[in-house]
């Protein structure tokens, strides 16, 4: 039997695996998502000494900028891209990586954006984060000079996506049961006023939430603000009265 021969440059080294463990335990600690991110950028950047590193994460129908290290820090939690949008769409769409190691910017699945007029990579590496074979988000690294990625460091991204996969999904998961609690909260809210509305200034139902738009305008409060507001003045009043 011939023997196994192993690529030196695929293993993960020590550190590696010192940060791999730094991550998992900050994930078994239920740190914030956003800090797990900043630490997995921090790796990357660390195994791969790229000049730009992007975490995205998939949110409804794009992909959204969570983590970087980048130049562009206002950039974090405002840029948005389309499944399918640039090469990191494609990454996403295809659940595959792609490793461009020189004129990167020419890649038939490049997009240059306007928020980055000035930054134009030579080598570009892009590496989907999946959980249970579902996508949740995209690790980019790009560098200014060429590079040509070596099969430990998209291994070892591979496996820090892995990592850090369900833990994205989770903390997407409970942000959008936050958000249906709010939208819920707030029907009832505007519910409750438009009732109040009705009954004290004899309005339809429409008129009534006409109105709380139009205040919710000339405010510029929500109308969930308004609303309570409403609420509130009808208990100070029977408060009164009943007194």
């Amino acid at each position: 039997m011939q023997p196994k021969i192993v690529d030196i440059d695929s293993v993960p080294t020590k550190s590696d695996i010192d940060q791999l463990h730094d991550i998992g335990s900050r994930i078994a600690a239920a740190d914030p998502l956003h800090m797990v991110l900043s630490r997995v950028v921090q790796f990357v950047t660390g195994v791969v000494r790229c000049d730009s590193c992007f975490v995205y994460v998939l949110e409804q129908n794009d992909l959204v900028l969570r983590a970087s290290k980048t130049p562009h820090p206002d950039l974090v939690d405002h840029l948005k891209l389309r499944v399918g949008q640039g090469i990191t769409g494609w990454v996403a769409a295809h659940l595959q990586p792609v490793a461009v190691g020189t004129r990167a910017f020419e890649d038939s699945r490049f997009q240059l954006f306007n928020e980055l007029p000035e930054d134009r990579y030579e080598a570009f590496l892009s590496v989907p984060v999946l959980s249970r074979g579902k996508l949740v988000g995209v690790i980019n690294v790009q560098h200014r000079q060429p590079h040509i990625h070596s099969q430990r460091e998209i291994q070892t991204i591979s496996m820090v996506g892995f990592l850090v996969g369900a833990e994205i999904q989770m903390a997407r998961l409970e942000a959008e049961n936050n958000q249906l609690s709010e939208r819920l909260e707030e029907r009832k809210v505007v519910d409750r006023a438009k009732g109040i509305l009705q009954r004290e200034l004899g309005l339809s139902e429409e008129e009534a939430y006409v109105t709380l738009q139009r205040q919710s305008r000339q405010r510029r409060k929500t109308k969930k603000e308004i609303a309570e507001a409403i609420i509130i003045a009808e208990e100070v009043r029977l408060s009164r009265d009943s007194g």
